[in-house]
C-alpha cells in the first residue's frame, strides 16, 4: 500500500474528530443552557458525571506518563552528543521558556490594563463557594520550594504530586543516564510503561468530543447566562491575549527563529491543539505534543526531554496571560488600583513562577501567587478565585492549547539554533500528527537510525 493510500483514512479521521470536538462543544453549551433555564436537574447531573469521568480518565494517566516520560527523555540525550551536549540543550530550552513567557505576560498585562477589565463588574459567589476557596492551600513561595522534595515516593505517586513525581523523575533519569548500559533494563521498562499508557491514552482521545460535552454542559448547567454574562469581558480577554500568543508570537517566532512555516507548524500540531483544548490537560496531551515535535524536525531523543518538561513547566497561557489579566480585572472589581510595582511583580512572578503550574490544577497555583504578590487582601483573593472558578473550565480550554503549542514551538527554535532540526521531516508532507496510537518505537530500539542520527519521519 502507497503511502498515500495509507495517509488518506489517517486525515479523515482527523477531520471527523475535529468536527466530533466542535459539535460536542456546540451540543454541550446547549444542552446545559436548557438544564439551567428548564430546571432539568437529570440532565445537570448526567452532564456533571460524563464530565466527571473523562476528567478522570485524563487525570489518571498523568502521573506515569510524566514520571515515564522524563526519565526515558533525559536518558534519550545520550544520543545527542554527551553531558555537555545535553547541558547546552537544556539551558537553551529554559532560556527559551523564560523568553516567552515574558512576552506572554506582557501581552495579558496590556490587554488588561487597556481594556480597564473588572472596572465596574459587579458578581457575588455563594458564601460556600467563597469558603471553599479559602480553606485550599493558596499559593506561596516557601511552600512551593518546600512540596517540590517528597517525604515519601509513593505518597507522591499516590496523591498525584506532579511537582514531586517530576523531582524524582529528574533525579531517578540523571541517574540512569549516569549509569548508562547498567541501568538498561531500568529504561527499557519506563520506555514499555510509556507505551503502554500512551496506548490507554489514545483509546481515551477518541473519546473527547463526549468529554467536552459534558464539562461545558455542566458548566452552563451550574450557573447560567446570570453569571457568565457579566464575566464576558474577562472571558474575551483572556481568549485574545492567548490567540495572540498563539496565532501571533509563535508563528512570528517560527518564521523569523525556527525558519519553519507557521502552517506547516499548525498542520502538524492541530490535533494535538485540539486535545489540548478539549481535555484541559498538558500533560494528557504529552504524546501528541512529543509526536507533533518529531513531525516538526525535532530529533525523537531532544524532543522526548523538552516536551515532557515543558509539561509541567512551559505554560504560557495558565502561567502568564491568565493570572495577568485575572489580577487586573479582580484588582479593578474591588476598586483596587495597580501600579508600576505591582506589573513588575506579576512579570518576575509569571516568569520564575512557571513551576508552580505543573499539575491539572496548576492555575489556581498561579493565580493565587499571583494575587498575594500584589498584597491584595485575603478576602479579596477568596471572593475573586470563586468567582474565576466558576468559569474556569471554559478558560483552561484556551489556556492549555496555548501551553501545549508553547511546549510544541520552544523546542523547534532551540534544534534550530542548535543546528539539529531534522528538515527532511519537516517537510515531509506524509506526515500526520499521531491521534490513532501509532506511537513509534523509540529512536534508542531503532541502531539504524540511530547510528545515522535520521529521525524517522512518521515515527
Amino acid at each position: 500500500m502507497s503511502t498515500t493510500e495509507t495517509r488518506r483514512p489517517r486525515s479523515r479521521r482527523n477531520t471527523v474528530f475535529g468536527l466530533a470536538v466542535l459539535a460536542g462543544l456546540v451540543l454541550g453549551a446547549l444542552l446545559g443552557f436548557v438544564a439551567k433555564q428548564a430546571e432539568v436537574s437529570w440532565l445537570a447531573t448526567t452532564l456533571s458525571r460524563i464530565g466527571e469521568i473523562f476528567v478522570s480518565l485524563v487525570q489518571f494517566t498523568v502521573i506515569p506518563l510524566v514520571f515515564t516520560a522524563i526519565v526515558v527523555g533525559i536518558t534519550s540525550l545520550h544520543r545527542l552528543g554527551g553531558a555537555r551536549t545535553a547541558a547546552r540543550l537544556g539551558g537553551k530550552t529554559l532560556l527559551w521558556f523564560a523568553i516567552t513567557s515574558l512576552i506572554a505576560v506582557l501581552i495579558g498585562i496590556a490587554i488588561g490594563t487597556i481594556g480597564n477589565l473588572g472596572s465596574g463588574v459587579s458578581v457575588k459567589p455563594s458564601e460556600a463557594a467563597v469558603a471553599n476557596i479559602a480553606e485550599r492551600t493558596q499559593g506561596d513561595w516557601w511552600s512551593f520550594i518546600q512540596s517540590i522534595v517528597p517525604t515519601n515516593v509513593f505518597t507522591a505517586f499516590s496523591e498525584g504530586q506532579v511537582l514531586q513525581v517530576v523531582f524524582l523523575a529528574l533525579l531517578v533519569g540523571a541517574a540512569a543516564y549516569a549509569l548508562g548500559d547498567r541501568a538498561q533494563v531500568f529504561v527499557s521498562f519506563n520506555r514499555a510503561a510509556f507505551d503502554i499508557i500512551q496506548k490507554v491514552l489514545g483509546w481515551i482521545i477518541w473519546l473527547a468530543p463526549i468529554g467536552v460535552l459534558g464539562l461545558l454542559g455542566n458548566a452552563f448547567a451550574s450557573y447560567g447566562n446570570e453569571f457568565f454574562a457579566p464575566l464576558i469581558s474577562l472571558i474575551v480577554a483572556v481568549y485574545l491575549g492567548c490567540a495572540i500568543v498563539l496565532f501571533v508570537v509563535y508563528p512570528i517566532l517560527l518564521r523569523f527563529v525556527g525558519r519553519v512555516s507557521p502552517l506547516t507548524f499548525f498542520r502538524k500540531s492541530w490535533t494535538a491543539l485540539q486535545f489540548a483544548f478539549v481535555s484541559q490537560s498538558s500533560g494528557a496531551t504529552l504524546p501528541l505534543s512529543r509526536q507533533a515535535a518529531v513531525n516538526l524536525g525535532v530529533p525523537r531523543g531532544y524532543a522526548s526531554f523538552a516536551v515532557p518538561l515543558g509539561t509541567t513547566t512551559k505554560m504560557d497561557g495558565c502561567a502568564a496571560v491568565f493570572p495577568a489579566i485575572t489580577a487586573i480585572f479582580i484588582a479593578n472589581m474591588f476598586g483596587i488600583s495597580l501600579g508600576f510595582g505591582d506589573y513588575l511583580l506579576i512579570v518576575l512572578v509569571a516568569v520564575f513562577g512557571s513551576l508552580a503550574t505543573a499539575g491539572t490544577t496548576g492555575w489556581f497555583t498561579m493565580l493565587t501567587l499571583t494575587l498575594a504578590a500584589v498584597n491584595l487582601p485575603a478576602e479579596v483573593i477568596a471572593t475573586g478565585v470563586a468567582i474565576v472558578f466558576a468559569i474556569n473550565p471554559i478558560l483552561d480550554m484556551m489556556r492549555t492549547a496555548t501551553n501545549v503549542a508553547g511546549q510544541i514551538t520552544v523546542p523547534i527554535l532551540v534544534a534550530r539554533s542548535s543546528g539539529i532540526l531534522d528538515d527532511e521531516a519537516l517537510h515531509d508532507h506524509n506526515d500526520v500528527p499521531l491521534l490513532d496510537d501509532d506511537s513509534a518505537v523509540d529512536a534508542a530500539d531503532e541502531p539504524a537510525e540511530a547510528e545515522s542520527g535520521k529521525v524517522p519521519a512518521n515515527a
